[in-house]
C-alpha cells in the first residue's frame, strides 16, 4: 500500500518562515528610490473564485497594505483553466507594479502539467510568500467512509467509480489526489472545479466522494458532522487538528498543503519589488493579520524575495516529478 514518499514542501516552508526576517534597511532604501510608488490603486489578481484560502489571505494582506502604503489594493478574482487565465493576465500586464497576482501551488505545477501555457513563467518574478494551509482528506458522510482504509477498500472494489474533487487542474488538491492514487494503488476519478469553494459545495452535496482541501475551510464542516476527516496530509499530527490522524499513520506517507505568494511582471523595477516585499512582510506581522491567520489555521510565511524564488524553483521541480510519475497532462 505504501511507496517511498515524494519530496514534500512543508518543511521547506517552515524553514522559510524561520529564516524570513524583514530587512528594514532594504525597505527604507527601496522607498527612497521609489518614493512615488504607489500613487494610485494597485490591482491584485486572484486566479481562483472568491471564498477560498488564497482569496481570504490576499484580501487580508491587501487591506493592511492599503493602510501601510496609503493606496487601495484591489483584489480581482479571475479564475479559469486551473489558474492559467488569471496568471496569463498578470504576465501580460504592464510592468509598473500596479498589477500583481497571488499564486498558489498550481503556478509551479502548471509548468510541467499544461501542454502549452499561453505565458512564460519567466514573465513573472517573485515578490513575497504569504501563507500556508495544511490539507485534510475529507469525505461526504453519505459515502460511508470513515478512514483511509475504507476509501482504499471501496476504490479497489469498484475502480474508477469514486471521485475526488480539486480546485482545478494543476492545483495542489489535484496533485495530492494523484499522489494518493499512486501511493495507495487505487483508481479515483478526478473532477476539477474553478476553485475550492465550488468544489467544497459539491463535496457537501454528495456530488463527489472525497477531496483534499485546506483545513481552515473544512474545519467547521468536520466539527459539525457535515464532512468526515479521513486524515491530515501532514508528517505529524497537525497543531490545528490534533484529533485527526495523519494519512501517514494510516499507511500512506503523503504530505500536501496550499501556499500563497505574490508575483509581479518580470520587468517591474527591483526597488518596487523590494518595497512590496517589505510591506507584505510587515503586513503579515500586523497583530490583526497574525491573529486572523492563526485562528484560521493559516501559517504566516514571511520571507525575502530570494527565499521565495528558491522555494518556487524547488516546488516546480517537486511537481514536475509528481506529473512525470502520474503520467498526466492537461490542455487549457
Amino acid at each position: 500500500m505504501t511507496q517511498a514518499p515524494l519530496p514534500v514542501s512543508r518543511r521547506a516552508l517552515l524553514r522559510l518562515a524561520a529564516g524570513g526576517a524583514l530587512s528594514g534597511l532594504a525597505l527604507r532604501g527601496a522607498r527612497a528610490q521609489q518614493s512615488s510608488y504607489p500613487n494610485r490603486a494597485v490591482r491584485i489578481i486572484v486566479p481562483f473564485t472568491p471564498g477560498g484560502t488564497t482569496d481570504v489571505v490576499t484580501r487580508l494582506v491587501a487591506a493592511e497594505l492599503g493602510r501601510q502604503l496609503g493606496q487601495s489594493f484591489i483584489v480581482e478574482n479571475k479564475p479559469g483553466a486551473g489558474t492559467v487565465v488569471g496568471v496569463e493576465a498578470a504576465a501580460k500586464s504592464a510592468p509598473d507594479g500596479y498589477t500583481l497576482i497571488t499564486v498558489a501551488n498550481s503556478f509551479c505545477a502548471n509548468t510541467s502539467l499544461v501542454k502549452k501555457l499561453p505565458y512564460d513563467p519567466a514573465d513573472l518574478r517573485p515578490v513575497a510568500l504569504m501563507g500556508m494551509s495544511e490539507h485534510v482528506l475529507a469525505a461526504n458522510p453519505k459515502s460511508g467512509l470513515r478512514n483511509l482504509a475504507d476509501l482504499v477498500a471501496a476504490a479497489r472494489k469498484a475502480p474508477g467509480s469514486l471521485s475526488y474533487a480539486s480546485f482545478g487542474n494543476g492545483t495542489s488538491a489535484h496533485l495530492a489526489g494523484e499522489m494518493l492514487k499512486m501511493q495507495a494503488g487505487i483508481d479515483l476519478l478526478h473532477v476539477p472545479y474553478k476553485g475550492q469553494a465550488p468544489a467544497l459545495n459539491d463535496l457537501l452535496g454528495g456530488q463527489v466522494t472525497v477531496m483534499f482541501g485546506n483545513w481552515p475551510e473544512f474545519r467547521g464542516h468536520v466539527e459539525a458532522g457535515r464532512l468526515v476527516a479521513l486524515g491530515m496530509a501532514t508528517a505529524e499530527r497537525s497543531a490545528y487538528a490534533p484529533q485527526v490522524p495523519t494519512l501517514a499513520e494510516q499507511g500512506v506517507p503523503l504530505e500536501s498543503n496550499s501556499w500563497q505568494g505574490v508575483l509581479a511582471p518580470a520587468r517591474v523595477p527591483d526597488a518596487i519589488v523590494a518595497q512590496l516585499n517589505g510591506a507584505i512582510n510587515a503586513s503579515l506581522q500586523a497583530p490583526k493579520v497574525q491573529a486572523t491567520m492563526r485562528d484560521g489555521g493559516i501559517a504566516s510565511m514571511a520571507g525575502s524575495v530570494d527565499r521565495f524564488d528558491a522555494f518556487l524553483k524547488s516546488e516546480t521541480a517537486r511537481y514536475a516529478e509528481v506529473v512525470r510519475r502520474a503520467g498526466i497532462t492537461v490542455d487549457v
